[in-house]
């Protein structure tokens, strides 16, 4: 494939970047009446306004263009039909069958009965515990903890929060940082008798995750005895290792290779979302997300609400220098979706290699963060505003909250409104120069009719094919994370070296130092503790 810098599109977004140099947000409103209707669109509960970027039809028409050179839509055609491309991996990518309704063959095999199976497994399970048919040794489980480490501790908690409104369950509760600290807090105040503990692991080797489920395991086991596996769920691919882990063949889940944990929450992976607002509401979830596949699969570039993103994100990246995108969702049950996507984003387009094994000839992906509105305003929007460097910012809000006290919703929803504005258009002439706003800093809003199992669905596959077609035009492969692994890899040569008191030798000079700064301290600490 010709260099992504040598094609014709990128050569001519280059020469218009220079025409848009002098142009400025407010202007291009002054000029065009109509600007907003021009430069907004629904897709089934959600309507996207981004007609408060530095863009004009040329600028988006110029976009599309590079997206059909890049081949997009002949990708989007192998990511919805099985084909393997995940190619570092030689596998599928096919979150979008856990949600489907149609055959996808994955080497000659329909997916469609296994994923159908694992959803009527989750149903019956989850339908059991919450009407108290499934228990365990101290009857009806009033909590759950969830153990698993990136995109399936990530989405499921996203998710759960999210639909907090809705839960009618157990009270759900998530644990993966391997430092014992945050384990202990989840653990103090639960009862191990009326606690279900989901372990979940695609291969069942992730060190963090077994970790934290072993140390489960012995909570369960002091206070339990021999029925402690009573307790237990899995959800992995390797069903002999959950089996040797002391969970029964019948709460095993099935996790697929063509599943990616950061696309995970839609499979079995999201057992605890179902379990805390019931399978229906789950379902919903799932059709939700089907309906933006479908979006995604059948618009024209012009018209599709992910692939609009995805190119303003590029523009921005490629032709502006912006090295970042803030994420900031005025609604307190979307709190983690900064972090959701800063996985799904980062992980998947944080690459300097193209799928080919050639080096990059852009810069690729961008650094995700945010906070939720309004407290975020107080914290880095001074920067936003007045700072040296271009953020392009998704605002994200709710029509409809789910509480009744309409004082609050509007005081937050005027403020969403004012942000953009301000942002926009600044206030470059005050008389104090410690009061000047530049403006002219782009926004997308992103306004969702009401967040329900259904709307959060689709506003989760909306960036997951925003992240998929910034990946295709790039280059890169989405779907594999080896950068990961390698720090991963050094730990685990590293943790043997902690079992002495002996000085290491064998990193480099400033490892050395530190493993044997940490040695001496903690046995002081110890020494002076004495044994626990």
């Amino acid at each position: 494939m010709t260099k992504l810098t040598e094609t014709p599109a990128w050569r001519a977004l280059h020469s218009h970047r220079q025409t848009m140099s002098h142009a400025s947000i407010a202007g291009l409103f002054e000029a065009d009446a109509a600007r907003f209707q021009h430069f907004s669109l629904r897709a089934g509960g959600l309507l996207l306004d981004y007609s408060k970027n530095l863009v004009n039809r040329d600028t988006m028409h110029l976009l599309a263009e590079l997206a059909r050179e890049r081949g997009l839509g002949e990708r989007m055609r192998e990511l919805f039909n099985g084909g393997k491309i995940n190619l570092t991996e030689n596998r599928a990518v096919l979150h979008t069958a856990l949600r489907g309704e149609q055959p996808v063959f994955v080497d000659g095999v329909d997916v469609m009965p296994q994923v159908r199976a694992a959803l009527d497994h989750m149903q019956s399970f989850s339908d059991g515990v919450r009407a108290g048919r499934i228990c365990g040794q101290g009857g009806r489980y009033t909590d759950v903890i969830h153990i698993g480490i990136g995109g399936s501790h990530l989405g499921p908690m996203l998710a759960t929060r999210a639909l907090a409104p809705y839960a009618d369950g157990p009270s759900v509760h998530f644990a993966s940082n391997i430092d014992m600290a945050a384990l202990q807090r989840t653990l103090a105040p639960l009862n191990p008798a009326t606690t279900l503990v989901i372990v979940v692991s695609k291969t069942f080797t992730t060190s963090e995750t077994l970790a934290n489920a072993k140390s489960v395991r012995d909570w369960l086991t002091r206070a339990l005895g021999a029925t402690a596996a009573q307790q237990l769920v899995a959800v992995s691919a390797n069903t002999g290792r959950a089996a040797e882990f002391g969970v029964a063949a019948e709460r095993i889940f099935p996790f697929w290779d063509w599943v990616g944990g950061r696309y995970s929450l839609w499979s079995a992976v999201g057992l605890p979302i179902a379990l805390a607002v019931g399978m229906d509401r789950f379902r919903a979830m799932l059709r939700g997300a089907h309906e933006m596949d479908e979006h995604f699969r059948n618009a024209a570039f012009e018209k599709s609400m992910p692939v609009l993103l995805a190119l303003i994100g590029i523009w921005y990246n490629n032709f502006f220098g912006a090295a970042s995108h803030a994420v900031l969702p005025y609604d307190e049950s979307l709190a983690l979706l900064p972090a959701f996507l800063q996985q799904l984003d980062m992980e998947s387009c944080g690459k300097s290699v193209c799928a080919d094994g050639s080096p990059v000839d852009c810069d690729t992906g961008m650094i995700i963060w945010g906070a939720a509105g309004t407290d975020a305003q107080h914290s880095f929007f001074q920067l936003l505003h007045q700072g040296t460097r271009l953020v392009p910012t998704d605002f994200i809000a709710a029509c409809q909250p789910h509480h009744t006290v309409e004082s609050h919703h509007a005081i937050l929803m005027a403020n969403f409104f004012a942000q953009t504005a301000a942002l926009m258009n600044g206030a470059p002439f005050a008389d104090n120069p410690h009061e000047r706003f530049p403006g002219n800093r782009p926004s997308n809003s992103l306004l969702i009719d009401r967040l329900t199992p259904h709307s959060l669905g689709q506003l989760l596959a909306l960036y997951e094919h925003k992240v998929f077609a910034q990946s295709v035009i790039w280059g890169i492969n989405a779907f594999d994370q080896p950068g990961v692994e390698l720090g991963k890899k050094l730990a685990a040569r590293i943790l043997p070296d902690l079992d002495d008191n002996a000085p290491v030798s064998g990193y480099d000079a400033s490892t050395n130092g530190l493993i044997d700064f940490y040695k001496a301290n903690r046995e002081a600490q110890f020494r002076e503790r004495g044994p626990q």
